[in-house]
């Protein structure tokens, strides 16, 4: 827990006092424009109906009161409506592991209110709107796989994966496993939906996007499939493991994060051609499998607050003095400086397990300094 002292630099209060001004002015001067933004599955994290008691079949308000469905998206809820409170959990699992993995970038991959979610910066077809989407629709799959495993959802119960053939012939396959098979159809039918609903005109840019927004989903579900293993367990008498039952597990979400964080590092340029296909921009580098991410438009830099392209800027970052990484001060704050504070930092120490059976600690506190962009 971080308690600050008042920084050493003088004005810096007033500075950040400035900034949020600015953000507010700027946000009610384009809330009429939100509207194209707001239409996301992804508003489904930050709504507050997404609690069990709420899905009881037949309860209303429901469906009609999600923001951010499309037409093909609220048909599948009202089918659905028990799946509805997981596709929200899959969106906040997608939305905190973005978080997590660019904690240290310029776009950290902020959410700026509850119904844009990340507002403007996704309509960009960058790097960045290519790991979201990807990120995003690989959270569905893990929440709904699980939630079929847990018995929560009518539809599907445990895992029907075929008996891998590499398995020991002695071991069972059995047990309740994660249903990727269905996590995985019912993720592709719910995200891809609003894509697929669209229609452009062949060439356009709006159907270039269209093309990487599914090429990205179809990504992520893949990761998750990809890293899924066999899980199993042992039985016998006093441990001695003398028969296994195995079955089908998903990975740690974290595990897919890292995956598809080095995709979003390597992801390829992409453009249309003259048949209304997405083709590198780059020829001579090797074609982009559907594993890989893939974007149409250049990252803007994300150093400074811009309306137009929804940047945040990074003033009021903290940064890494001693670091020539991307959480350096030196290219954290764009070249601006930063500003240097003195920061009391609370945390547990002196930790000593007690018979039977916690763990008590002590609190220390200590002084440490931070550095703040300007």
């Amino acid at each position: 827990m971080i308690f600050r002292s008042r920084p050493v630099c003088s004005g810096c209060v007033g500075a950040m006092d400035a900034r949020h001004g600015v953000m507010a002015i700027t946000f009610l001067a384009f809330f009429m424009q939100v509207v194209v933004e707001a239409t996301s599955w992804w508003s489904l994290a930050m709504n507050p109906l997404l609690i069990p008691e709420a899905y009881i079949i037949g309860a209303q308000p429901l469906c009609s009161q999600l923001v951010g469905l499309s037409k093909g998206q609220k048909k599948l809820c009202q089918l659905y409506q028990d799946h509805m409170q997981y596709i929200g959990e899959g969106a906040k699992t997608g939305i905190r592991e973005c978080q997590y993995q660019f904690r240290h970038r310029r776009w950290n991959c902020s959410t700026v209110d509850n119904s844009s979610v990340f507002g403007r910066v996704m309509q960009i077809g960058s790097r960045e709107a290519a790991f979201t989407y990807a990120i995003s629709a690989a959270g569905v799959v893990n929440a709904v796989s699980r939630a079929c495993r847990e018995g929560e959802l009518s539809s599907c119960g445990c895992s029907r994966a075929a008996r891998p053939k590499d398995l020991p012939r002695d071991w069972l396959w059995g047990g309740c496993g994660d249903n990727l098979n269905y996590g995985y159809r019912f993720s592709k039918e719910f995200v891809d939906a609003r894509e697929r609903e669209k229609t452009y005109e062949k060439g356009s840019m709006e159907s270039a996007r269209l093309l990487m927004n599914l090429h990205n989903n179809e990504a992520g579900r893949r990761m998750v499939s990809d890293l899924a293993h066999v899980s199993c367990k042992c039985h016998g008498v006093s441990g001695s493991c003398s028969l296994k039952t195995c079955w089908l597990q998903l990975a740690d979400f974290r595990k897919v994060g890292d995956a598809l964080k080095e995709k979003y590092d390597s992801a390829t340029a992409m453009k249309l051609n003259s048949r209304g296909k997405l083709v590198q921009v780059h020829s001579k580098f090797n074609p982009p499998t559907s594993h890989d991410l893939v974007y149409i438009d250049p990252s803007p830099d994300y150093c400074v607050f811009n309306r137009t392209t929804g940047s945040l800027g990074t003033q009021g970052r903290l940064c890494n003095k001693t670091s020539e990484g991307m959480d350096g001060c030196a290219l954290m704050c764009c070249g601006r400086g930063y500003d240097q504070f003195k920061a009391t930092l609370v945390e547990r120490c002196h930790c000593k397990f007690h018979w039977c059976c916690y763990v008590k600690c002590k609190r220390c506190s200590r002084v440490v300094d931070q550095f703040v962009c300007k």
